[in-house]
């Protein structure tokens, strides 16, 4: 039996445990967000949401995840 190999990432300042390969687009399909009402910063960087599958995590990254909310 084959070993997934695992990182561990921070995500909106909590520790996370994925398996190696994982893609920013993963993670947020797992988290059940709208990608077109969210701005996402990898490493202190805004990532291009047209790229989220091809950015994979490595260990120790940090995400932060910002919520565009309307208002009046």
């Amino acid at each position: 039996m084959k070993k997934t190999k695992k990182i561990k990432i921070n995500l909106n300042g909590k520790t996370l445990s994925l398996n190696k390969g994982t893609s920013v687009y993963k993670v947020i399909k797992n988290i059940k967000l709208q990608p077109n009402k969210i701005a996402i910063e990898l490493n202190r960087k805004i990532i291009n949401k047209k790229n989220m599958n091809k950015i994979f995590l490595k260990n120790k990254d940090k995400i932060e995840i910002v919520h565009f909310i309307g208002g009046g």
